[in-house]
């Protein structure tokens, strides 16, 4: 192997030992894919070789879940944090693992089917920010607030493309292995970015990884979708998932998903419906004038602007997902939507005066059984009435306290209220804001 692993390895405990810092965690993007599970590896083993009394850097393995991963891979990963996490202890090295996700009210499903939000395009990339860049910069940010400084490590390497080439020459610093990041007090250490695609694929098949197994499985999906992994996304120059990368399996950015495809085509038939999906959100994507409304949220009526969903394909969408899921969970185990998101799309619908079709309607007719929100749906449908009447003379005010209450349904649904009052105050400076203008 060409590849010079113990300058790599003597890097890393160089920049550990003898940080300016000593107090600033690590905190390591992993994706499961190839390049982080190599700067991974690489960490990990060059912690091994410094003496434990002096490991008292905490390290952050760090994996971002947006809750519409490809299922297929979500099974891969999971599987593989436990055993990092497992091993890591077994060790006795300073490693933890975090996933982090989307806010409830930022989930993919809550904000297309309960808000009407049309499918992602290249030109309009809502779920980015949401699903990806801001869970993982508040768990980077809450480590900041706590040790002053935080260090940032990625597997992003100048061969992957010539525009990342281009990135990494630009942000870095000549004689420096760090960078400063976007956000404040946060620097970017990326080890493995001279190394080349060929030295990662030999470097994990003659390298078994320390916290156990083998890298089998990894290689054969690869094989099996033709594809890269998605890296974790904390920027917004970072490029989106699609096409030849493991990533959202709803994702339209992209006229075709070649890694679902590719997975299908070798024995994962029953991604087919998931596939199928998938496609239809493209057709509502490209056909605002049969899907959408003409009259956006706001009330503004524009020509050439289109509005959320029509409610009747919201109503469909989520019949398709329901579906798809009972097709597969039985053999597979997969859930496609969580309860929670059911409730809080009901408490949308019910806000956007949806009376007439519920979503344990929709659920019970699919799965043909009795599930019952009737709490939850009476009490959203009292508020609704209520708030429409108390608030006839100034709409404004409606929105905003619709607003509020959607906060505070999120942080009971997800039975935690921690942020809660940020979130409020956040969103009234915006309504003043907006009342200004």
């Amino acid at each position: 192997m060409s590849l010079n692993l113990l300058y790599l390895e003597n890097e890393i405990i160089d920049q550990y030992l003898y940080d300016e810092n000593p107090e600033r965690p690590w905190i390591i993007g992993f994706s499961g894919g190839k390049d982080s599970t190599m700067l991974l590896q690489v960490v990990w083993n060059a912690l091994t070789k410094i003496d434990p009394i002096l490991l008292t850097r905490r390290i952050f393995v760090v994996c971002n879940d947006t809750l519409v991963e490809n299922p297929r891979i979500v099974k891969f990963i999971d599987s593989t944090l436990k055993k990092i996490q497992k091993a890591s202890v077994k060790q006795s090295l300073p490693i933890t693992v975090e996933q982090t996700m989307p806010k409830l009210d930022d989930s993919f499903w809550v904000r297309l089917i309960g808000l009407g939000y049309p499918a992602p395009n290249k030109f309009y990339r809502w779920c980015t920010d949401r699903l990806k860049i801001n869970p993982t910069t508040r768990f980077i940010t809450e480590k900041i607030s706590e040790k002053g400084e935080a260090i940032i490590l990625l597997g992003t390497r100048s061969a992957e493309s010539s525009a990342r080439a281009e990135s990494i020459r630009k942000h870095g610093i000549k004689g420096q292995r760090l960078r400063k990041h976007l956000l404040p007090n946060a620097y970017v250490f990326a080890p493995i970015k001279d190394v080349t695609t060929n030295e990662v694929w030999q470097y994990l098949n003659q390298v078994p990884p320390p916290w156990g197994g083998s890298h089998k499985e990894l290689v054969t999906l690869y094989r099996n979708a033709n594809a890269g992994d998605c890296p974790l996304v904390i920027d917004t120059t970072t490029p989106s998932c699609g096409q030849s990368r493991f990533g959202c399996w709803v994702c339209t950015v992209v006229n075709k998903d070649k890694s679902m495809e590719g997975l299908i085509e070798n024995g994962e038939e029953w991604m087919e419906p998931l596939s199928e999906i998938r496609n239809f959100l493209v057709e509502t994507r490209d056909n605002p004038e049969k899907y959408r409304e003409k009259r956006r949220r706001n009330g503004e009526i524009k020509e050439d602007l289109w509005g959320p969903y029509k409610f009747e394909t919201r109503v469909e969408i989520l019949k398709r997902i329901f579906k798809a899921q009972k097709e597969i969970e039985d053999t597979e185990g997969i859930e496609l939507i969580t309860h929670q998101e059911m409730v809080l799309i009901q408490y949308h619908w019910f806000r956007d005066c949806f009376f007439k079709t519920k979503v344990s309607d929709i659920y019970n007719k699919v799965y043909k059984t009795q599930l019952d929100m009737s709490k939850h749906d009476e009490k959203f449908k009292k508020e609704a009435d209520l708030l429409k009447k108390s608030c006839k003379k100034e709409p404004g005010d409606f929105d905003l306290i619709q607003d509020l209450l959607a906060l505070q349904k999120t942080k009971t649904l997800m039975i935690r209220k921690r942020g809660l009052q940020n979130d409020i105050e956040n969103r009234l400076e915006q309504f003043l804001d907006e009342s200004k203008r």
